[in-house]
């Protein structure tokens, strides 16, 4: 074979190494996602609807999950000092997982007025999945513990899933369960590893995929070297 077909053949191997590379991609979807939740609080029941984002970022042999609130819920008839409200929240798991996942957040970080809308901060917890598939992560029940009272806040307009991955278990098991499913744990302060989101997933998918293209080309660029270097030393 002449060394142009042998150069062309690499080319095309490497860019079909390329695509399944790209074709193989995990699945991640992620959206805002409108929650009406029904606040019982100790002066009566109040409601609000907040938009929520949840993400999922790789770390270890598990996932880190992150609750994001873009507008605040319930409120207080007095101002709440800094570090007087504690939240926490749960997340519904579905698809190849069931249970809940406890995210967990630290307290205010500035004094909340009285009847001001309380926003929350990010809420995040570690989830460990026993099942290899896709899973659903979908906001479940809010609890903002201040000044020694505790307000519960649930969706009621059933949202749908904030975010669903495409999981790896440990050892790549396809049985178990977490509270009934995969297992979490509250705010984790181990190291981060590349986001699983959608965005994410493309740009180190890519840059995988140019990888291989770039190994293609120089493997074509040494077979085109020595066969010049083969002739000139007729």
């Amino acid at each position: 074979m002449s060394y142009r077909k042998r150069t062309a053949a690499l080319a095309s191997a490497a860019a079909l190494a390329g695509s399944a590379v790209w074709m193989a991609a995990p699945v991640a979807r992620a959206e805002v996602v409108d929650v009406n939740y029904q606040c019982k609080t100790p002066i009566g029941d109040k409601s609000a609807v907040s938009p929520i984002d949840i993400k999922g970022v790789r770390s270890g042999s598990g996932y880190r999950i992150t609750m994001s609130w873009q507008k605040g819920v319930s409120s207080s008839p007095v101002e709440l000092g800094k570090g007087a409200m504690t939240p926490s929240a749960t997340i519904a798991l579905g698809g190849v997982d069931s249970g809940t996942l406890t995210v967990t957040g630290p307290a205010n970080e500035a004094a909340i007025p009285a009847n001001t809308p309380i926003k929350i901060n990010d809420l995040s917890g570690t989830y460990t999945p026993k099942k290899s598939g896709e899973v659903t992560f979908t906001a479940g029940v809010l609890t903002i513990k201040a000044l020694g009272t505790t307000t519960t806040c649930t969706p009621t307009n059933d949202p749908g899933p904030s975010l669903t991955l495409d999981v790896t278990a440990a050892g790549g098991g396809t049985t178990g369960s977490a509270q009934g499913g995969g297992s979490g744990s509250g705010s984790d302060t181990g190291a981060e590893l590349p986001r699983t989101g959608p965005e994410d997933s493309a740009v180190a998918l890519g840059t995988l995929g140019g990888t291989v293209l770039l190994a293609g080309a120089a493997g074509a660029l040494w077979l085109t070297r020595r066969h010049q270097g083969a002739r000139a030393g007729r």
